[in-house]
């Protein structure tokens, strides 16, 4: 790095990567960056760590935690006798508080400081050729100039929606949901995707009464059989669903309660509301309009992460990139750091002339966006899936077979616990023979996620499946399960 000072007085600072958002995506481009032997500094507005540390995987999870190792304890009778009495909700959410660190980043900061990462606190904004404006919380500008790249990192946030009313009565996102320091009474939710399934599930084992209102139904993107085990579950939880339909009115009157009209004619009353349906970019402040873009647009990329005007061609000469949320590729945080990792090493790569490999499956490539995405939902029970369901393989033109199987019925899930409730079921390229999609809903699943990962990643023939033999007696025994319900190789 070096610094000068610019003509308006603006302390100027040189490195060879400027990156836009110190979230884990930032996080990892810059690191990946350094370890190739380039110089960087990342610009932050918020936290360094960025939404999953403090507002999303980390501190949901462990609002989810606690309830589900409850639920499993009661599901066998001698575990279930030596348990007494509810959870204790100051606890969770000290817990859950813990691994927010307490909404502080300290740890982070000393984290960026170790592997030699430079961060500037503010709100950065390009304003010209790989250069990047940072102007902190007293107006103090400082300006970045980058020799080789500037990386757009900024992430998504939740929308609210034009419903009439909604905005003035005060709506819970996912971030109020996530820290929120006492659970209310009643809690209308609006979304049934990921956050709305969720954050249901976590609030009504903390003792709310939890009303979910979807307009496209619940969990609409995984498998079916996946999704009514879930609704089945939450309404025995004692949530109230209110699916295909929404709301066209809301209202907080003087007593702090909250009043919903759907679209059917029924009317709720909550205390809080959580608004869970969908994400915006963080574009709007970036300096978009100086590479012939709009604010507040989500970023497109080529192979190489490059952000791609309306022409298709790189922007700017192609020193400008975007990973994470902002590219709307894959918009999950393992997803954003796997990214990140390629993205780091391209950029090392063509500043140092060397060859960049963006052919699918390549060093520089994130291909496994587009084929391989894994992801957990921790509801109750949890789902784990990666590669395409049924429907998303039919509308890629994929010629598939579906093969299921009853998960309860493996030796290893009767195991595990007394009335053991799942089932799973795989896609497979009826063309190539290799699978292309897996998803399983049970309690305790996540952890039989990669096995399916490795499996769609690494393209590998049902065939050789055959040889994979899960141990006995395990939930993993449901790989020979689905095998012989497709049929035996010819």
């Amino acid at each position: 790095m070096t610094e000068t000072t610019g003509t308006t007085g603006a302390t100027e600072n040189v490195f060879d990567v400027v990156v836009i958002g110190a979230g884990p995506v930032g996080e990892n481009v810059a690191d990946g960056v350094v370890k190739g032997g380039l110089s960087v500094a990342v610009v932050e507005s918020e936290l360094v760590g960025g939404e999953c540390s403090y507002w999303a995987c980390m501190p949901t999870k462990a609002l989810l935690r606690d309830a589900a190792a409850l639920r499993a304890v009661r599901s066998l009778p001698g575990a279930r006798a030596a348990v007494t009495g509810e959870l204790d909700t100051a606890a969770v959410l000290a817990r859950r508080d813990a691994f927010a660190s307490h909404w502080h980043d300290d740890g982070q900061v000393a984290w960026l400081d170790h592997a030699g990462i430079s961060l500037v606190r503010g709100v950065g904004r390009i304003s010209a050729a790989r250069t990047v404006e940072v102007t902190d919380a007293d107006g103090r500008t400082t300006v970045l100039r980058a020799r080789h790249a500037v990386v757009v990192a900024t992430g998504s946030s939740a929308r609210i929606p034009q419903i009439p009313g909604l905005a003035d009565a005060a709506p819970w996102t996912s971030r109020e949901a996530a820290a929120a320091q006492t659970v209310p009474g009643r809690l209308a939710i609006v979304g049934g995707g990921v956050v709305g399934t969720e954050m249901a599930t976590a609030y009504a084992a903390l003792g709310a009464q939890v009303t979910l209102i979807a307009r496209d139904g619940l969990l609409p993107t995984v498998e079916s059989f996946a999704s009514d085990l879930v609704a089945e579950t939450l309404k025995a939880q004692g949530v109230a669903l209110h699916l295909l339909t929404e709301p066209v009115s809301v209202r907080r009157d003087e007593a702090g309660t909250v009043r919903l009209t759907l679209a059917d004619g029924t009317t709720l009353e909550a205390d809080e509301v959580l608004v869970a349906t969908g994400r915006t970019p963080n574009t709007g402040t970036v300096g978009l309009d100086q590479v012939g873009l709009t604010p507040g647009d989500w970023l497109h990329v080529d192979d190489s992460l490059r952000v791609l005007g309306s022409d298709g061609t790189p922007v700017a000469g192609g020193w400008l990139y975007a990973a994470g949320d902002v590219n709307h590729r894959a918009p999950l945080t393992h997803q954003g750091k796997y990214q990140a990792r390629a993205l780091g090493e391209t950029i090392v790569a063509r500043a140092n002339g060397t060859p960049v490999d963006t052919a699918p499956w390549g060093r520089h490539a994130a291909t496994a966006d587009e084929r391989a995405v894994p992801q957990v939902i921790f509801s109750d029970p949890e789902i784990a899936t990666v590669g395409h369901t049924a429907a998303s393989a039919e509308a890629a033109g994929i010629r598939v077979r579906a093969v299921e199987h009853d998960l309860g019925a493996v030796a290893g899930a009767a195991l595990h616990a007394d009335g053991y409730t799942g089932r799973a079921g795989m896609i497979v390229d009826e063309d190539r023979k290799v699978l292309v999609g897996f998803t399983v809903v049970g309690p305790d699943v996540a952890e039989l996620l990669h096995a399916a990962t490795i499996a769609v990643a690494a393209e590998v023939p049902i065939d050789r499946l055959w040889h994979a033999v899960p141990a006995y007696p395990t939930l993993s025994e449901v790989w020979l399960r689905l095998l012989e319900t497709y049929g035996r190789r010819a």
